[in-house]
């Protein structure tokens, strides 16, 4: 059966909930609420399965807080015998306007430290979805705006993207990152479902 390894970045703790650096956590969220699952508490990181037409999903959020989540990512590729090419990491990205996503098949950690280790111990070989949170912080604030907590208006703002982004990790599975690609990105500007 083909595996897929679905990873969403955040750090874990009731203090960093709704934090804009736990988007990628609160991206697996909607996906496994969508799917009926839940998570446990497993080696490096909270664990759901479930299967989409005959393909095993693994939905990871690391346990490793963010600058070491590469060892959580390593650790379940290895153990369920996964290929790079069949993981999709979702992550925070100040580069992008909040609201706003952007997937890519491989590439550079943009300055992410939670891809930064991932990139160390893995490669760079390995799909990516950015979720804007947008950049609207001075001069060296960067570290206080991704860990600061979204207000509601901003929630409302990202709804969307999020739930697009469930529908991407679908399609990802399903029918891979070039035809996902080409399906969504194009979303990603204005980010509204596809009829």
């Amino acid at each position: 059966m083909d595996k897929y390894l679905i990873v969403g970045l955040g750090n874990v703790g009731y203090e960093y909930d709704l934090t804009r650096h736990n988007t990628g956590f609160m991206v697996l969220d909607a996906f496994a609420k969508a799917s009926n699952i839940v998570f446990a508490d497993r080696r490096y990181g909270f664990v759901a399965e479930t299967s989409l037409k005959g393909r095993k999903v693994f939905l990871l959020k690391p346990s490793t807080f963010m600058n070491l989540s590469g060892n959580a990512v390593r650790y379940w590729l290895n153990k369920e015998n996964i290929d790079n090419s069949r993981l999709l990491v979702v992550s925070d990205d100040v580069a992008l306007p909040l609201g706003q996503f952007r997937l890519k098949a491989s590439g550079s950690n943009g300055g992410h430290n939670g891809l930064g280790h991932i990139q160390q111990l893995i490669g760079q070989d390995y799909a990516r979805l950015r979720m804007g949170i947008g950049n609207d912080y001075p001069p060296g604030g960067q570290v206080n705006w991704v860990l600061g907590r979204y207000c509601d208006e901003e929630l409302q703002q990202l709804q969307p993207a999020v739930d697009v982004a469930v529908d991407i990790i679908r399609s990802f599975v399903l029918s891979g990152i070039d035809f996902t690609m080409n399906q969504y990105n194009k979303l990603g500007k204005t980010c509204k479902k596809p009829e």
